[in-house]
């Protein structure tokens, strides 16, 4: 038997090992925490995981009851062996309250284990600022839910600490630096400290601080209050840490070296002359790289039914790509059959940019794009009356009512068109909630299909695995046929063109209006080949496919803003804004952190959502 052929034999039968529960938990009755708290009495300790996953003991990384996955050990012992099947998961505009694609993704990754196949996936790392929030984490939900959940929503095996250590590092390195010029003449500068003076321009400074929480208070701030020796006194700001252009950097990088390259070329403020300096300028990318050395190796966990699903990166999907890392997808295609991985946002969004930029960058082509829908927010589409975080919903998304969905379909529509266009034909999952009825969901099954997409309604939260046998085997027969796997544009196309093309063919807008400053800055980006090969990261709301949140459905006759466009030299992103985007969220008037508490005799976390 060839080496190949008797890989694949071994990695299938290595999924014959698992046991996932056979009975779902009462999800209407139990809260996501009390299932994880279930489920993780059963959860397969790191070595048994490498037993399971056919891995060497030292291909793991033991970490409490958690581990990591040396990713490049596995992936030098692996690298002949062929890639299993790809399946990203995407979704249509969704109401505030999210349209469930983490859930999706873990009752997918449950619905093909329980269909015998090995399978795994990978998930983006929560933040600590929406878990404390209103948001909640995001592990999924009832029976598709992510274990363990207490470590899963509060960091983890601290990759989130070590790149905000690394962030602010930078800073600190910045205004020290700024300090030591103001305070000493050029030789002084030059015998105390060994460096030459960058002339930092005070109002030219590019980063700010990073805190994993939803701080407002923080956006704006003034640092260095007090003596000379205080430090240098400026206007500065907190982000919230996915925002952080390190976690962009992480979710795309291809190995150790690639990361240490891109942590020198962040550019972290400007000189009086307009040139960029970066954190290579500051000598401090190295010890950057050093903070961050173990943010490469994936985090395993898994789904309550014992399905390995790796966690890694968590950047924002506004500014960012907001994907899974490429590192943990590359992982995942060497170690199971099928590796389920999720985009942030909806497709106009988060498939857009897995599909013209991760993909760019792995070199990794899709088998089979898995859109996600609800009734809900389907009927708001359709008309229904607003939804909004924190506040109850309205009686019309609770009881059946065919009209509104019908006039929501239009937004399904359109992203099964959008999906479409990159030769993929995607798998409608249709995320069923107790409320919706069979005629509803008919209606929408029959829209899809008609589309030519598959459809399949499922019920993982309240069946688990079970309860997406549906949903599984439409994913399974997707990927046996072939596609023509294509980009939405060249990389030769312009920034202009490259921002017109996703705005009529992905948004449905008519075209671009480009403000005087951000048409100054495109036409400079345009006519320096440094920017050539930037990836276009598109900023715009993700509840509309226009740059309105307040327009739904498939909005016609508008045009596409463009106030600015920002720079991130390590990530190599060009970032076209269509509105404001903070990076640092608020927090609300009742927040999540409120119920969360602790037993005092067993130290379990109770309260999460």
């Amino acid at each position: 038997m060839g080496t190949l052929e008797s890989a694949v034999l071994e990695r299938r039968e290595i999924s014959t090992s698992a046991t996932p529960r056979s009975t779902p938990y009462d999800a209407t009755r139990l809260q996501n925490w009390q299932i994880s708290q279930l489920a993780e009495e059963h959860m397969p300790t790191p070595y048994q995981w490498a037993d399971r996953l056919g891995l060497d003991r030292d291909e793991i990384i033991p970490m409490g009851r958690l581990c990591k996955l040396d990713f490049l050990n596995i992936m030098e012992r692996l690298k002949n062996r062929p890639d299993g099947k790809y399946i990203e998961v995407t979704a249509i505009t969704p109401t505030p309250l999210g349209e469930g694609k983490s859930t999706t993704s873990l009752g997918l990754i449950e619905g093909l284990g329980k269909r015998g196949k090995n399978v795994g996936g990978c998930l983006r790392q929560p933040s600590g600022g929406p878990t404390m929030n209103i948001k909640g984490t995001a592990a999924g939900g009832g029976n598709a839910l992510l274990i363990p959940m207490t470590e899963f929503s509060m960091g983890l095996t601290g990759d989130m600490n070590d790149l905000m250590n690394a962030h602010n590092l930078a800073m600190t390195a910045l205004t020290a630096r700024m300090e030591h010029e103001r305070n000493y003449d050029d030789a002084t500068l030059e015998r105390l400290t060994h460096m030459r003076r960058l002339d930092i321009d005070s109002t030219g400074v590019e980063m700010g601080w990073v805190l994993d929480l939803c701080a407002q208070s923080l956006r704006n701030i003034i640092v260095g209050i007090g003596t000379s020796k205080d430090g240098y006194m400026m206007q500065s700001r907190f982000g919230i840490a996915p925002s952080s252009e390190l976690m962009a950097i992480l979710s795309i990088v291809r190995d150790l070296a690639d990361l240490r390259k891109r942590l020198a070329e962040i550019t972290v403020a400007y000189d009086r002359r307009g040139k960029a300096i970066t954190t290579g300028d500051l000598e401090v990318a190295g010890a950057m790289a050093a903070w961050m050395r173990n943010t490469i190796n994936p985090t395993l966990c898994c789904t309550a039914e014992y399905q390995p699903c790796m966690v890694h990166a968590g950047p924002f999907a506004n500014i960012a790509v907001g994907q899974s890392s490429i590192i943990a997808d590359r992982l995942g295609l060497k170690m199971f059959d099928y590796h389920v991985t999720e985009s942030g946002f909806a497709a106009d969004i988060g498939f857009e940019k897995f599909w013209n930029v991760k993909c760019r960058y792995s070199g990794l082509k899709p088998n089979v794009s898995v859109l996600t829908t609800t009734v809900r927010a389907l009927k708001m589409h359709g008309g229904g009356p607003k939804v909004a975080l924190g506040l109850a919903l309205p009686e019309d998304y609770t009881k059946e009512n065919v009209a509104l969905v019908e006039k929501g379909l239009a937004n399904l529509l359109h992203h099964i068109a959008v999906i479409r266009k990159s030769g993929i034909n995607p798998v409608v999952c249709i995320n069923r909630f107790h409320t919706d009825t069979n005629e509803e969901i008919a209606i929408i099954s029959q829209a899809a299909e008609k589309a030519g997409a598959r459809c399949a309604a499922s019920d993982h939260w309240a069946r688990g695995g079970e309860g997406a046998q549906d949903l599984a085997d439409a994913v399974i027969d997707a990927c046996k046929e072939e596609i023509n796997f294509r980009y939405l544009y060249p990389l030769e196309m312009k920034l202009r063109d490259r921002v017109e093309t996703i705005a009529k063919e992905v948004y449905g807008a008519d075209g671009v209006a480009w403000t005087p400053e951000a048409m100054a800055k495109c036409k400079a980006f345009e006519s320096d080949p440094k920017f050539d090969d930037y990836a276009t990261m598109m900023v715009k709301t993700h509840l509309s496919l226009s740059h309105d949140p307040a327009l739904k459905g498939v909005p016609k006759g508008w045009v596409l803003p463009i106030r600015d466009v920002l720079v991130y030299s390590g990530a190599k992103f060009l970032c076209p804004m269509a509105g404001t985007i903070s990076l640092m969220p608020g927090t609300s008037s009742n927040p999540g952190f409120r119920k969360v508490d602790i037993d005092v005799n067993t130290g379990k976390v109770s309260g999460l959502f």
